[in-house]
């Protein structure tokens, strides 16, 4: 069973915004600049390059629970967990989420991913596409977050 992620609002004009910013900055750096500074405009324009490929590779596409496994579906490096590893799945409100501070990962590029630390749940590893419709996976070994167009169907199809 597929599960359907989508961009919320922020993520979209965050997303959207470094993308044009960094349009301009590159295009910037095409003509005037490379001609002062060839070298410096080339790492330039290659780091922003990464940073957008980077994020986009890695983003959350979508979940995909087997008999076996919930797989999370990216471009790149697809995450499996073992349903048998799953020790708790339930949703969780914005206000159960508290304050969530990302400690190594993005906040808005192409969704949320990385490590994050929760005020209520801990630290946490987020597969997010949102800032709403979050799902807590427990394993023995870790907190994850993921978020679902549905997240009732979500939760209902791993307890089950």
């Amino acid at each position: 069973m597929t599960f359907k992620t989508s961009l919320d609002g922020l993520a979209k004009g965050i997303t959207s915004g470094v993308i044009i910013l960094f349009s301009i900055i590159i295009g910037g750096q095409l003509i005037p600049a490379y001609e002062h500074n060839p070298v410096g405009s080339s790492l330039l324009i290659g780091l922003l390059v990464l940073i957008c490929l980077f994020c986009l590779l890695f983003r959350p596409i979508n979940y995909v629970l087997t008999s076996d496994h919930l797989i999370i579906h990216r471009l790149f490096n697809d995450i499996k967990i073992k349903r048998k590893d799953i020790l708790t799945v339930r949703e969780v409100s914005k206000v159960d989420m508290g304050l969530t501070i990302r400690t190594f990962g993005v906040s808005g590029l192409f969704g949320y991913f990385g490590r994050f630390s929760n005020s209520k749940i801990g630290n946490l590893t987020m597969y997010a596409t949102r800032r709403n419709n979050s799902v807590l996976i427990e394993t023995s070994n870790k907190k994850i977050i993921l978020t679902p167009d549905n997240p009732i169907e979500l939760v209902n199809s791993i307890n089950s």
